[in-house]
């Protein structure tokens, strides 16, 4: 039996116990806050074409539920009954992107308005040319995906109940076609369809759930989130490339701290950060889980204070202490200098790291500045404090040490030491810099000089008087 018809046609899918209805609840002007002026002029300029091309067109997902949620939306999203290249027809400045799912992006400057058409079933006895547009893998996770459908179809096919409604300009109705407004007024997170099936087909929606929960304020279902940890392992059939989108969305947007526990909660860690989540688990290096959690509290103060910041940043928190691991097991089997350990290494846990997310060069390469940096701050002699301070990654290399003073200064005076150090040298001016410098020098030098010891004095030879007279 086709997964996917268990999930779609609700008479077959016994297991599902999402509200859903043949008919949508239509809302009226009058029984919903959802106005246009709310909405981005572009959404509208897109949903008024599309209607005046003689196409239905409606807002659909996030952008009505944040406005529903009293939440200011982001992302306008718009399906259509017009085809891909329909809607390239009536827009200039439409491209059409994606395999496995095909869609329009209508480009209005640095805003871009996602337009999708309505998507349909895949029965393969209603059309003999499913197999050419639609593909499952043995898992049954949907590899390519352009069938279409009608309204009533598409929103079957919608993730969760909260994204199921539809906002149509040209009546101002909003149609909920999943009892989404009530999941949203009681604060639920709830799959259409059965569960099972949902994340087979697509096992990021794992990840969806978690991030809409925490982005939300609300509760995951407890039929939505029972299969979770047995189907866990599906997420290492997603590409590299896609979970590091996916890890964008979960770290670096305002709620990293709380997206990394419930990934914790649900064993979907491993699946980012398998050498972390190993040594998070065997607690041999208790640094390790206060770190990262500072390192995600302050990225998360950054982004709402609208703050600049970098996933490079947290590529490096994370795989600090594994890296640290790595080092110590390489000296203890060769003899390397450090420069070699480090780099060796670093080679063994990106390796190792880029099978789970694809990390692009430009994070890999700020993620390495910031770590080598971490030993460049620490010799200060003659012109390496200078070389230090003048390297294009300085600050985000003494954000780092920062943080590493802060988890570790207690019981390494050394370490806060340095940070302290570094901190005053910012502020102070030249002739200061080099005051500092100088003490250095010769605090290194008087801790490592040895105490000399006395020489005792050389025995005196005996004169022979007798033969000299």
């Amino acid at each position: 039996m086709n997964l996917c018809k268990r999930v779609l046609k609700k008479s077959t899918s016994r297991k599902s116990k999402a509200p859903t209805s043949t008919e949508p609840t239509v809302l009226t002007r009058d029984q919903h806050p959802v106005s246009r002026k709310l909405m981005s002029n572009s959404a509208l300029k897109v949903l008024y074409r599309l209607n005046s091309g003689g196409y239905d067109a409606y807002l659909v997902g996030g952008g009505v539920r944040d406005i529903l949620l009293g939440v200011t939306p982001k992302d306008f999203d718009i399906v259509t009954n017009a085809t891909p290249e329909e809607i390239k027809g009536l827009f200039r400045n439409c491209r059409l992107i994606g395999r496995r799912f095909r869609l329009a992006h209508i480009v209005f400057g640095r805003e871009i308005i996602e337009v999708a058409t309505f998507r349909g079933h895949h029965d393969s006895t209603k059309d003999d040319s499913a197999s050419k547009v639609s593909k499952q893998s043995d898992e049954g996770m949907l590899l390519r995906d352009n069938i279409y459908g009608s309204i009533d179809e598409d929103a079957e096919r919608r993730d969760f109940t909260i994204n199921a409604l539809y906002y149509s300009a040209k009546d101002f109705t909003v149609h909920d076609f999943a009892n989404g407004i009530a999941d949203i007024n009681a604060k639920q997170i709830r799959l259409i369809g059965d569960p099972e099936t949902r994340y087979r087909e697509d096992p990021v929606r794992m990840l969806r759930a978690i991030r809409f929960a925490t982005k939300l304020d609300m509760e995951i279902s407890s039929e939505t989130k029972a299969p979770i940890k047995e189907l866990g392992s599906l997420l290492e059939n997603i590409p590299p490339a896609r979970m590091f989108e996916e890890f964008l969305k979960l770290f670096m947007s305002g709620k990293a701290e709380a997206n990394f526990n419930m990934l914790r909660e649900y064993s979907l860690f491993k699946h980012f950060f398998p050498l972390v989540d190993q040594v998070l688990n065997q607690e041999t290096e208790v640094y390790l889980l206060p770190f990262i959690t500072k390192a995600l509290q302050n990225t998360d103060e950054r982004i709402n204070n609208e703050q600049r910041v970098t996933p490079a940043f947290l590529f490096a928190a994370m795989l600090w202490y594994p890296l640290q691991e790595q080092i110590k097991a390489l000296n203890e089997t060769a003899h390397l200098t450090p420069q070699d350990a480090f780099f060796s290494a670093m080679s063994e846990i990106m390796s190792e790291q880029q099978r789970s997310i694809g990390i692009p060069k430009r994070f890999q390469g700020v993620m390495k500045d910031i770590l080598i940096l971490q030993d460049k701050l620490s010799r200060r002699e003659g012109k390496r404090a200078y070389k230090a301070f003048e390297h294009p990654k300085f600050r985000a290399g003494y954000d780092f040490l920062l943080l590493r003073s802060e988890i570790e200064g207690v019981n390494s005076p050394e370490l806060a030491e340095l940070a302290k150090w570094w901190t005053d040298f910012q502020v102070t001016p030249p002739e200061t810099r080099e005051q500092m410098i100088k003490s250095v020098v010769y605090s290194r030098s008087t801790t490592k000089r040895s105490p000399r010891k006395k020489r005792k004095p050389k025995a005196k030879t005996a004169v022979n008087t007798t033969e000299s007279e």
